[in-house]
């Protein structure tokens, strides 16, 4: 009895806690380390131009999300482990870890942070949390779903996806955000616009430009055999010749192979549809961002979403080089 009641004492211990901590979240601590591009950050200080929230309160909520990207990193891609893929030029931590330590501490991390969610002291943040997680989870699992049964969505069926997944990330920032602040406009509409422009921007840079980046392996979407929005649009113009989807099926390493199924897509004309589609959110954004009032911190964020357009489909890599190149879709 008495070594229980130690063990129950051990429970409670904060140091006990934090030494486990260190042990758990090992597979996270790992993710953090790798540079990315601070994007929901900076969208939260955008925002903030019109919610004028204080500093403390945009730093907690800028946390959060920020652990629950990290959290959805750890699960991209779980994908067979004859494969080691690579996520913004490193390993992907569960083929250092393992998958089931990497899971649990995804999971784990979703928990710490509703946590801090509720040392915000906001009686509807629970509910603002779970609701964009129900949205976040629903959108990226249909993602996982075409990818691992191998079926192509059409382009509603990915933009609907986009809208939960990477837009429903976004408005769990601005909602929480908008519960200590006066300023209750509906964002709904530029949160989706921006959701999909971020996530199609991310599809057509990794695919379209001079590769081997400082943070990205050459078109790593081709190996993981993602339906990203070019992919998508060249699988449903080849009606007859299935080259693209065959490929994507192999979730091959090949150099070769990947620059070779690049230039399918270009002669498919899914990479001037893509530039297309890009232009119109771009435009499709600023509009809103006006009518909503203005915002030059937007404005500014808006600028260097742009730099996609500096992409270079003429110079891809030799299967031979192995110099690092500098990516202009930073």
């Amino acid at each position: 009895m008495g070594e229980l009641n130690e063990i129950l004492e051990m429970t409670r211990d904060k140091s006990t806690q934090k030494e486990q901590d260190e042990i758990l979240l090992q597979p996270f601590t790992y993710i953090q380390q790798i540079p990315g591009k601070q994007f929901r950050s900076q969208l939260s200080v955008a925002f903030n131009y019109w919610l004028n929230i204080p500093k403390e309160k945009l730093s907690q909520i800028g946390e959060i999300v920020q652990m629950l990207h990290n959290s959805s990193l750890l699960l991209k891609p779980q994908t067979p482990s004859r494969d080691i893929f690579i996520l913004r030029g490193v390993p992907v931590a569960h083929s250092i870890y393992g998958v089931p330590s990497t899971i649990n501490a995804a999971n784990y991390v979703l928990f710490l942070a509703l946590e801090k969610v509720q040392q915000l002291g906001h009686p509807e943040a629970t509910k603002v949390y779970t609701e964009q997680l129900l949205e976040l989870h629903r959108g990226q699992g249909m993602e996982i779903y075409w990818r691992d049964s191998f079926t192509c969505p059409s382009e509603q069926e990915y933009k609907l996806m986009t809208v939960r997944k990477t837009g429903g990330l976004f408005m769990l920032a601005i909602r929480l955000m908008q519960l200590f602040s006066n300023n209750k406009e509906d964002f709904t509409k530029l949160t989706a616009i921006l959701g999909l422009y971020f996530q199609i921007r991310d599809d057509y840079c990794n695919l379209s430009l001079k590769e081997y980046t400082e943070n990205k392996s050459f078109a790593e979407d081709l190996t993981e055999g993602k339906f990203g929005f070019p992919v998508i649009h060249a699988v449903q113009t080849q009606k007859h010749d299935k080259q693209v989807l065959h490929i994507l099926r192999q979730r091959t390493q090949d150099v070769e192979v990947k620059k070779y199924c690049i230039t399918l897509l270009e002669k498919l004309g899914s990479f001037r549809y893509t530039r297309n589609v890009l232009e119109s959110l771009d435009e499709e954004a600023r509009a809103e961002v006006k009518r909503l009032g203005g915002n030059p911190h937007m404005d500014i964020l808006l600028d260097k979403l742009l730099s996609w357009k500096n992409s270079d489909l003429n110079s891809l890599p030799s299967s031979s080089s192995s110099e690092s190149k500098s990516s202009t879709c930073n």
